[in-house]
């Protein structure tokens, strides 16, 4: 089972590509909205040091933006 959380806000239009991709493809996330949830912002630019969204954990290794081919290499 892979471990992917998806870090979004309302308004970015690759965070809905980088959902749908993981939609079309079958996997189940966590997302978490850091434009609703400041505390899971900081969280996120403590973690990798960037405020840019999408931002996915997938099985413990940061993605930024939309990058289909680094989180398909790191699914289990």
């Amino acid at each position: 089972m892979n471990d992917i959380t998806v870090y979004t806000t309302n308004t970015c239009p690759y965070c809905t590509m980088l959902k749908n991709f993981l939609d079309d493809k079958g996997l189940s996330y966590k997302e978490v909205n850091v434009q609703q949830d400041p505390i899971a912002a900081q969280r996120l630019v403590n973690a990798t040091g960037q405020m840019g969204v999408p931002q996915s954990n997938v099985n413990g290794n940061w993605v930024l933006g939309f990058d289909p081919n680094s989180i398909v290499s790191y699914l289990k």
